[in-house]
């Protein structure tokens, strides 16, 4: 077991493997890297790792502060604050 299976078990979240190379689950992959290039990294210039990880904090904490429609308009952030304290999936 993966330390990162050992906390899904410990925090009660369900895991569910996919049969590789699954083109459903791929687009979904390949488009939110496509996102990741064109909103962060073809729109930053990095000019040592450290400048990296600073500039990567700034953009997640943006992106995770912003209302998405699949959300129902709730940000990230609030949308698993929502779950964590609830357990509930509401959009």
């Amino acid at each position: 077991m993966t330390l990162f299976e050992a906390k899904l078990k410990e925090s009660g979240i369900p895991n569910k493997l996919i049969r590789p190379y699954t083109p459903r689950h791929n687009g979904k992959v390949e488009r939110s890297h496509r996102k990741d290039n064109e909103y962060f990294y073809a729109t930053h210039k990095f000019y040592s790792f450290d400048d990296f990880k600073k500039q990567l904090a700034v953009h997640r904490r943006n992106y995770n502060n912003f209302p998405m429609r699949p959300l129902g308009w709730k940000t990230p952030r609030e949308f698993l604050n929502h779950f964590l304290k609830t357990g509930e999936i509401i959009f």
